[in-house]
């Protein structure tokens, strides 16, 4: 018989007193966790579009993306309505399009953004890494957001340049 290796931990690193749950604490929380950047825009009566941290990949087979968008944006009335969204992936040099699609009251789809209409009529992107035009297929409740579900029915993944990142509240890009 073999013994078994002791599997008790080591010493307990030092964490700091843990804080009741808030808007506050996970907002903190998040801002060390880097997370690309995407823009998401839709087409109604107006283009519409937001800066988005939480593009995230739910299936392969169907090929669905989820992100949340707050009911108190802008953008929400449209994409709401939406039938079709566009996702895009920004890379390190487009800081500023980041900037501009978070921005409140910005003219998202002024002189500055270079975009033209995509597949379903959704607005793309000039010059990101990659984008995806999506049929939604779900809305789903969460607080004061919602987390949309969408499926994709095209797009191009072959841009140039290394992606953009979001962290403690800036805009980064990846270091070797």
């Amino acid at each position: 018989m073999t013994a078994s290796p002791d599997l008790r931990p080591g010493p307990v690193p030092m964490i700091g007193a843990p804080r009741q749950a808030s808007p506050d604490l996970l907002r903190s929380v998040f801002r060390r966790h880097a997370a690309g950047v995407a823009v998401v825009t839709a087409h109604g009566d107006r283009p519409v579009g937001f800066t988005a941290t939480s593009l995230n990949s739910v299936a392969a087979d169907p090929p669905l993306v989820s992100f949340g968008v707050g009911t108190t944006s802008s953008s929400w009335p449209v994409l709401a309505e939406a039938e079709h969204i566009g996702v895009h992936i920004l890379g390190d040099h487009q800081q500023e399009l980041a900037a501009t699609f978070a921005r409140s009251g910005a003219d998202r789809f002024g002189e500055g953004t270079r975009w033209s209409v995509g597949p379903e009529g959704v607005p793309v992107l000039d010059g990101v890494l990659a984008w995806l035009v999506c049929r939604v297929v779900a809305r789903v409740p969460a607080g004061d957001h919602r987390i949309v579900i969408a499926q994709a029915v095209a797009g191009d993944p072959d841009g140039a340049g290394r992606p953009l990142l979001y962290h403690h509240g800036r805009f980064n890009a990846l270091r070797d």
